[in-house]
């Protein structure tokens, strides 16, 4: 299979850039960046295997046991990766995202397309950085291109239970080793 010569432009374009880059240059010109953050006592390859794997996604995208989860990822730059969930019998939510720069298992760089039930959608950047520091791993997350701060806030909860849910995910890893 070829790839779109728009494909190897963007991806030539983004594989440059520097460790850091959307949120040191970002934060200055956009006021409503997300920006969670989350200690886990684990190491990085763990966290990152976690945060990608098809597996942990249907874990981190179900909010209640019946919601449907279904998630696709090509872990690679120009590789994308989405997500399709929601309660059963409804319409569902599609986050579609194009992944930039793919440094396993120290930093993830990718344009975010989230798209809601009602047709709605926010386009974002997002910066994902997994540090080591003395055996855990410091996960940092820039989400950038909010138009207000008021959708910005929206977003906010539910990085924070994606989170909480990645934490279980990393210690039932951990406890399974």
């Amino acid at each position: 299979m070829t790839t779109a010569p728009w494909i190897a432009t963007y991806r030539r374009a983004w594989e440059g850039l520097p460790e850091g880059y959307l949120s040191k240059k970002k934060r200055h010109l956009v006021s409503h960046n997300l920006e969670p953050e989350r200690l886990f006592d684990a190491l990085p390859e763990v966290v990152f295997g976690e945060f990608t794997g098809l597996q942990a996604q249907k874990e981190l995208y179900a909010y209640a046991p019946d919601w449907i989860v279904e998630s696709e990822c090509d872990l690679r730059v120009g590789g994308w990766w989405t997500n399709v969930f929601g309660p059963p019998r409804t319409p569902l939510a599609r986050d579609t995202n194009v992944f930039q720069v793919a440094d396993w298992p120290r930093r993830l760089v990718y344009r975010s397309t989230m798209t809601m039930p009602d047709g709605s959608g926010v386009d974002t950047g997002m910066e994902v950085t997994f540090r080591e520091q003395n055996a855990r791993t410091q996960m940092t997350i820039v989400q950038d291109g909010f138009p207000a701060a008021g959708v910005r806030d929206e977003f906010a909860p539910g990085w924070a239970s994606i989170l909480d849910r990645l934490g279980r995910a990393v210690a039932a890893r951990v406890a399974d080793c």
